[in-house]
């Protein structure tokens, strides 16, 4: 009797199997939510940053209302998909909060164009980041939702790189050495909200 007792408890605290429609989270793609996340937070900070400088009544307001109400949509994505998998972000969030509006608001007092040479360094990053995971999850045939929304956002940062090229963003002073620092920058933020 006791046996049977036993049997079932331990039956009932075996984990259940995923059924058909579950996703399981791996490691890595857990690491791609929470840069994604991260990212497109950061993107949300420089585009307030650069509009706290230029108010609403400069020539690219307009442009940059455009360009932040697309990321608010992004970061609103990643905000769902992160609660619904349960991915945890990256604990630099408050980091990225400062930084990134400081970024924003740095290359926009240094000028309009610096300001866009800021938009193209970020949009180029990003644009590469999110073919490496499209690379990653295409090969393996796997996440179609995360493929879909990847590619959707990428089309859009791709669009924010070449209006800030329309707009003066290699005309910028200094530019070689501008861009390259803040895609240094990125590069650097890409990984650390990877892992912490």
């Amino acid at each position: 009797m006791n046996e049977q007792i036993y049997s079932k408890v331990t039956e009932k605290q075996t984990p259940a199997k995923p059924l058909p429609g579950d996703r399981v989270l791996t490691p890595e793609v857990e690491e791609m939510i929470r840069v994604d996340h991260a990212g497109e937070f950061g993107a949300v900070r420089i585009y307030a940053g650069q509009a706290a400088v230029f108010g609403k009544n400069h020539h690219l307001s307009p442009l940059i209302k455009h360009m932040a109400e697309q990321e608010d949509v992004h970061l609103e994505h990643f905000n769902k998909m992160i609660a619904e998998r349960g991915v945890r972000p990256t604990i630099l969030s408050p980091f990225w909060h400062v930084a990134g509006f400081a970024l924003g608001a740095g290359t926009a007092l240094m000028g309009e164009k610096a300001a866009m040479a800021c938009t193209a360094a970020v949009e180029t990053v990003i644009d590469d980041h999110y073919q490496e995971q499209l690379d990653k999850l295409e090969a393996e045939n796997a996440e179609p939702e995360l493929v879909d929304t990847i590619k959707k956002f990428q089309a859009e940062e791709v669009e924010h790189r070449e209006i800030a090229k329309k707009h003066g963003a290699e005309e910028a002073t200094a530019y070689p050495l501008l861009s390259q620092t803040i895609m240094a920058g990125c590069k650097a933020a890409i990984w650390l909200s990877k892992k912490i």
